[in-house]
């Protein structure tokens, strides 16, 4: 069963991260959150990688505005989620992902992450050089910082009707970074992956993670 544990950035904020997985897994996995906090769905994607045998950390990255966060997906929450993300900088992101990297250890290391997480996996990959493998699912930010240099492996999702990241985005990653993996799944929107989300599409998530998986297994051995 997975926890809450206390991590600390080195600029000294301190947050909270889900754990789980067992504690001597071979690889490691950070997960990182849609704008909705860690809530119930991040905790389940974070059980299917631990099931896969990774120890697994999510950091809460809305800590740094406000702590205890855990959105559905209304209207509502959408908005707010919006606003909670814009007072959290993205070098104390990057601090928090940092630090759940210390927290894995010394052990082949991946990330993933959806929404807006799935930015911030790709900024994993490009202004860190701490994981083997980045995973990311619609990740909206992604065309706006796609000059970026990657240091390790990445594999990237897109919706082909997704109304935030048009296929127009894709194709500038995609001719950005000939040598990403880069896959649109036709129909699917934005959210696809999340079953609590009108927009979720079983088939497209159940494929997506099947890719996931193989993919850090790839790079990240089994």
């Amino acid at each position: 069963m997975g926890q809450f544990v206390t991590l600390t950035a080195t600029d000294g904020h301190a947050f909270q991260a889900w754990t789980d997985g067992p504690a001597d897994a071979s690889r490691g996995l950070v997960v990182i959150q849609e704008i909705f906090g860690v809530n119930g769905h991040m905790r389940n994607m974070c059980a299917k990688f631990a099931a896969e045998g990774y120890r697994v950390v999510a950091p809460a990255l809305f800590d740094r505005a406000e702590r205890g966060v855990e959105l559905g997906y209304t209207a509502d929450d959408v908005a707010r989620g919006r606003t909670l993300r814009g007072q959290v900088p993205d070098a104390g992101v990057m601090a928090d992902v940092a630090a759940c990297a210390a927290f894995l250890g010394q052990r082949p290391l991946g990330i993933v992450g959806y929404c807006w997480g799935g930015t911030v996996a790709w900024w994993g990959a490009t202004r860190t050089g701490l994981f083997a493998a980045a995973v990311g699912w619609y990740g909206g930010g992604i065309a706006g910082t796609r000059d970026e240099t990657p240091h390790g492996s990445v594999q990237l999702h897109f919706g082909e009707m997704d109304s935030g990241i048009p296929l127009s985005d894709v194709e500038l990653i995609r001719a950005a970074q000939p040598d990403v993996e880069i896959l649109v799944y036709p129909g699917a929107q934005h959210g696809f992956g999340c079953d609590e989300r009108a927009s979720f599409s079983a088939p497209d998530a159940a494929l997506a993670q099947q890719r996931t998986v193989a993919f850090l297994a790839a790079h990240l051995g089994t």
